[in-house]
This record gives structure tokens, sequence and C-alpha cells, in this order.
């Protein structure tokens, strides 16, 4: 057996530190078929595979053989996944049968749920877990050997009660404050893309005679702009298809979507190329400083430039380079272009009744787009740029308090948890409607 792993931290003399294994032994009891199949996940612990569907809006692979071999799990036991290691362990809030591949661990009568709920998702204990590492550099998954490497604080009931109390009450506060700092950070995306939007589309002087587009979304446009093929405002190219025996180990990079994820193209997770081939067989696709780069899967508006760092390299398949046509197109137009609600609406109408989700040269040289005149595409470039650093500048704000919130919550659950600050007979404020602390923490 190897030797056991400390907590980075002390815990109350008042607690009790005993072996894991004795508050949590491992249940291998085998589950009915008819046991309802559950899932086991971060987001919300260990439910029924049909409830994870719903919430999660998206399918999973369905366990259809070997039901026999499923372990039962019982609500309030504790189940640990493949991805333990990363997230902590997970509570259940069902019965049913899980793959035989989890440990599922039934506590002792007298543990409080509640508690080591937030105790298994706790900054400390997911730190200590990973300190008994060997399994996820071996690549192998974290097992019951793994988890009885680490005793386990036992506080007074009375204590576990108040602590899980204490934090389902504060954590709901700062939940609600993060939902409302992600409900203005949608706000302000939303706001942006509508200013670019207006501005790509109808201009900045709202005293301009207009023309019916003759376009359905669109609208009308200002009189004295054209409405035009998109290929003939703005050059594009598809990057080209290259098999993975072309690769090599160092050479002309192969810029992939992971380097088109900001502001400037990068080489993150490029490939590379024999320069040989990369001049002759795909000299046409080398990068040139101030392209533009869009990825066919990509979210609204994100348009990478190509820097220094990128100059030379290719693009790889389902990256499309966008480059301004001389005397018609500004490049800064273009970005503006891409970035507005108008594009994406035009890919999604082009898309539509296909199963491809993303989007090519085929479906760019069906688009049509407004071109105003070159002059004024240079002041709607630079009046979107403004715009876009002042709601960015708003957007990093929010984040950034939204960081902080989460930052708080883990701290607290932590200091809780381990005694840090007590919160022994802690009682909800009179002004909060609550049950029974005992039904509020388990």
């Amino acid at each position: 057996m190897s030797a056991k792993v400390k907590w980075p931290c002390k815990f109350p003399d008042r607690w009790t530190v005993l072996p894991s294994k004795r508050l949590f032994p491992e249940s291998k009891e085998r589950a009915p078929e008819s046991d309802e199949q559950l899932s086991a996940t971060q987001e919300y612990g260990v439910i029924s595979q049909a409830e994870f569907m719903r919430l999660a809006g998206r399918r999973v692979v369905q366990l259809n053989q070997n039901l026999e071999l499923r372990k039962r799990v019982e609500i309030g036991d504790f189940v640990i996944s493949m991805r333990s290691f990363q997230g902590g362990l997970e509570r259940a809030w069902a019965e049913g049968g899980i793959r035989s591949s989890y440990v599922v661990l039934r506590p002792r009568a007298d543990l409080v749920p509640g508690y080591y709920q937030r105790l298994f998702k706790s900054v400390d204990y997911i730190q200590t877990l990973q300190s008994t590492a060997n399994f996820i550099r071996d690549g192998q998954d974290m097992n019951y050997q793994n988890f009885v490497l680490i005793d386990l604080p036992l506080p007074p009931v009375s204590e576990q009660l108040c602590i899980a109390a204490f934090l389902d009450h504060e954590t709901a506060r700062i939940d609600a404050l993060i939902e409302e700092q992600q409900r203005l950070i949608e706000l302000l995306m939303e706001k942006r893309q509508a200013v670019i939007s207006h501005a790509v589309t109808k201009g900045l002087d709202p005293t301009v005679p207009m023309k019916d587009s003759g376009v359905e979304w669109l609208g009308k446009v200002p009189a004295h702009w054209s409405v035009v093929p998109f290929g003939l405002a703005f050059g594009y190219q598809e990057g080209p298809g290259i098999m993975a025996v072309d690769f090599r180990d160092e050479g002309v990079p192969l810029v992939r979507i992971s380097g088109v994820q900001g502001r400037w193209v990068t080489l993150q997770g490029c490939n590379y190329l024999d320069p040989a081939k990369a001049s002759g067989k795909w000299g046409h696709f080398r990068l040139e400083h101030g392209d533009l780069i869009i990825s066919g899967s990509a979210s609204m508006g994100l348009v990478s430039e190509v820097g220094e760092e990128a100059v030379g390299a290719v693009a790889y398949t389902g990256l499309i380079r966008l480059t301004p046509k001389t005397g018609i197109s500004d490049r800064d137009f273009i970005r503006s272009v891409v970035g507005s609600y108008q594009f994406f609406v035009q890919i999604d109408l082009l898309k539509a009744g296909s199963t491809i989700q993303h989007f090519g040269p085929t479906h760019l040289s069906q688009m049509k787009v407004v071109l105003p005149p070159l002059d004024e595409q240079i002041k709607l470039a630079s009046y979107v740029d403004k715009v876009s650093v002042q709601f960015d500048q708003l957007l990093g704000e929010a984040e950034k308090t939204n960081e902080l919130l989460q930052e708080r919550r883990a701290a607290l659950i932590s200091a809780a948890v381990t005694g840090k600050i007590d919160v022994s007979g802690w009682q909800p404020p009179a002004s909060v409607p609550s049950p029974e602390l005992a039904q509020e923490a388990v």
C-alpha cells in the first residue's frame, strides 16, 4: 500500500480525521437489470441518463449490453468517475445502475452527504487527490486505491449540518451574482453585435437616402451603396486538404483551428510541412502579413489577422483566408462585415437542411454583401474598431468580476469544509425562509 497523502491544510482539533475507507466503504452491489441507467456528471452529479440528456440537450451512448454487471447506486452515495482527479467526486441524486467501471462509495450512516459533497468538490481535496497522480501519468483511471490514500475529516454531525447549510445559503447568493454578471456579458455581446451590424448595413448617417436592397433579410440600405456577391467585394481561399503523411517534425507551419482563436493568428497546435512542398505544391496558400483568417466552424465575429509569427505559414483545410480587392474593398471593413449578424444569418440560411455544420467557399460564393464606397468603408471600419474597444473593455470588466466571484465561491467552500472558518451554530438569516437545517443540508 502506498503512503498516505497529506492535506495542504490542518483541521480543527475538535474534528476527527479517519481513514476514508472507514467512512466510505466501496460498494460492489450489482444493480438489477430493471434499474434505471445513471450518468456520473461533473455538472449535475449522478443523475438518471434521461435527466442528463434533458438538461444537457444532447444524447449519450446508451448501455444495452451486460446490464447485469452494472453497480447499484443509492441516493446519497458518491461515485468516483474517470475525471474525478479534475473535478472531484460526484454525489448521487438518483438511484439506479451505473457502469461497472465506476467506483461506488456508500457513506456511513452518521455522515451528512451535503457536507461531503462540498468537501469532495473543494480545491483542497482535488489538489490532494491529484497528488496521488501516478494514475494520471500512467494513463490509468482513478480507483478506490487512490481514494483511500487520503484520510478524511469528520466534524461533529451538528457541525456537518451547519457547514452544508451555510454553504448552500452563501453559494446560492454568489451564484445569483454570477448569473447576473453572465446576463450582463450576454447583453453587452448582443449590443456590440447590433451596433456593428447596423454600421455595416445602414451606415452612420441617419439622414442619408435609403433604397430597397432587394434582399429580404437585409431590408433597406443607403441609396449610394451597392449590394454585390461576396466574391466581387472580397477575395477568399480555403486552405488545402493535407494528409497526415505529409506532416513533419519541423518545417513550414500548418496553421490549425487552435491558432485562430484570437485577434492574431498563432502557431498553437500547428503541424509542419516539408519546405520544398510548401513552396511548390502549396506555395499559393502561403499566408501574407495582414491576411484575415476565419474558421468555417468558428463562432460569430471571430476573425484572426496574420502577423509576423504566421507569415509564410499555410492555413489548413477548414480555414478561409480573406483579402481585400484593390480599389474595391478595405481589409478592416472585411473584418467588420464578417463580424456582423447579417453575415451569419446568410450562412445559416445557406446551411439550412444540411447536416454539415461548417461553411466554406461554396457558401461564400452564394452570399451577398453591402458595399459602400471605399472611403466610407475605411470610416466605418474605424468606427467599428473604436466601438469594439469600448465594448471589449466593458466585457473585460464583467468577466473579471465573474472570475473574482468564482474564486470567492471556491475559497469560501474550501475554508468552510476544512474548518478555516467556524460556522458551527450557523443559522440562516431570519428574513430568508428556510426548512430545517437537516433538510436543507441533506
